[in-house]
């Protein structure tokens, strides 16, 4: 059957969990102290400039996706991580609310799964190893096939950085022979799943039966208002659009732009390096970047502008960084309103109010990315309110670039980490960014405490007749 595993493949999960085992059998013995050290050590292994920036060659020559440029300032993202893994305790009592008679206890979830994306194969296992060390849980990795020697080199890496501190290197292993059977069958028998991929991919891990985190598909949408700074907007748009070539759910992809600006703000865009795409050119890209049934065809997913032109088939300047259309309505039947995951960026226009922009935003994430994030440019706090209100989306970013912001970034409070929680508007169970909490179970003790029962008249107010409780 197709599902089933060949010999090699059981041989190879089954050696993966019983050495997963011995070394959670050691690693939950280590204090503060000793996985603080092996944090640090692991992060250094493969975020130090040089490391890195052979690891994201390596990925991109392998995979045949992303930005050599762009991609190396990941490595920030790793310390990101291990700044907030250190800043936190993860060992014994974690916590205590005096005046709730509460203390909470950390525990190791033990076994993790951890699914890794093609376009992320070795900032995910560095992200995901700390967070797990941290947390005294132990982790598999099955890499992406179409870049799963990069991730295998990272999590080598970091296997010798353990054993130089007397850890054990198999608190971090990478299958090898991987395939979806092989990869179903680590999140079956995992205690926790860990899933960042393809929409396909997540639903496994929901039903592997496992208790699982994953992602949902993003749409990454900004409102401009007539209070922005077009160019402070225009340029992070150029920074989130461009980032490794688009191609993270973060990258922007929709722009709803106040009608007495729209001009200068696409002006502006041009500014920053955009191209700005003629009818027919908008035609030919449609066709280059969905199927008449409108799947998203791969071959143009995170590539350099020049190149999707050239697939396409017309060209564009060099020195042009990404490329804008306009926005020719929203909805299903307007592919250009969905998730595009590479180097083009569609602008609409808003009119007659701010209401209007918050009824476009609603039809986008009708059309997909719901629950993942919005932005917007605007100093109008009512704005910024209204929006935060009525948004079906996890995280809001205010004036800043969605794709260097959303998963935490030194110039804001967002929890750093490579795995965005969508809520239930995006079939995941948290709608958080996943951080160390998430690695960990806790355990609540309760002490008595003076009694907090609150009269029935506080509690029913004027709904409370004292005649119905005789």
């Amino acid at each position: 059957m197709a599902n089933e595993l060949t010999i090699e493949q059981q041989q190879e999960l089954d050696t993966a969990f019983e050495r997963a085992q011995k070394a959670l059998a050691v690693i939950e013995t280590y204090d503060q102290e000793k996985v603080d050290r092996l944090c640090q050590a692991v992060a250094w292994a493969v975020s130090n400039k040089k490391t890195f920036l052979r690891l994201v060659d390596m990925g991109i020559e392998e995979s045949g996706l992303g930005d050599p440029v762009s991609r190396q300032g990941k490595r920030f993202k790793i310390r990101g991580v291990l700044r907030d893994a250190l800043r936190q305790k993860s060992i014994g009592l974690i916590e205590e609310i005096p005046e709730k008679g509460i203390r909470k206890y950390a525990k190791p979830v033990g076994i993790i799964a951890s699914i890794v994306p093609t376009t992320n194969p070795d900032l995910t296992p560095a992200g995901t190893a700390i967070y797990a060390i941290k947390a005294r849980d132990v982790v598999i990795f099955s890499p992406h096939p179409r870049s799963k020697k990069t991730t295998f080199e990272t999590v080598r890496l970091m296997r010798e950085a353990l054993e130089r501190e007397g850890a054990p290197a198999d608190i971090l292993q990478c299958l090898t022979k991987v395939n979806i059977p092989m990869s179903k069958a680590l999140m079956s028998k995992a205690d926790l799943v860990l899933a960042t991929g393809g929409p396909a991919m997540v639903q496994a891990a929901y039903s592997s039966g496992t208790p699982a985190y994953g992602v949902g598909a993003g749409n990454s949408t900004m409102i401009i208002d007539e209070t922005a700074n077009m160019e402070e907007a225009a340029r992070n748009t150029m920074l989130s659009k461009t980032s490794d070539f688009g191609s993270g759910c973060s990258a922007d992809g929709n722009l709803i732009i106040e009608e007495t600006i729209f001009d200068k703000m696409v002006k502006q865009l041009v500014v920053e390096g955009g191209y700005l795409a003629n009818e027919e050119e908008k035609e030919k890209l449609r066709k280059v970047m969905w199927d008449d049934e409108g799947h998203r065809l791969v071959d143009t997913v995170a590539v350099a502008p020049q190149k999707l032109a050239e697939a396409a088939g017309f060209s564009i300047p060099d020195d042009r960084k990404f490329i804008i259309v306009m926005g020719d309505g929203i909805g299903k039947e307007y592919p250009f309103s969905r998730e595009k995951l590479t180097t083009l960026l569609a602008v609409y226009k808003y009119e007659k109010g701010f209401e209007n922009a918050l009824k476009m935003m609603h039809a986008i994430y009708n059309v997909g990315g719901k629950g993942h994030s919005v932005g917007i440019y605007s100093f109008n706090d009512e704005h910024i309110h209204q929006l935060g209100l009525v948004a079906p989306v996890s995280r809001i970013m205010v004036r800043q670039p969605q794709s260097k912001a959303n998963a935490g970034s030194f110039t804001n409070g967002m929890p750093m980490t490579s795995s965005l929680g969508c809520g239930t508007w995006g079939g995941n169970i948290v709608s958080e960014n996943v951080n160390l909490k998430h690695y960990m179970n806790t355990t609540w003790v309760s002490y008595p405490i003076p009694e907090d029962k609150p009269s029935d008249e506080e509690l029913f107010g004027e709904f409370y007749d004292p005649e119905m409780e005789k």
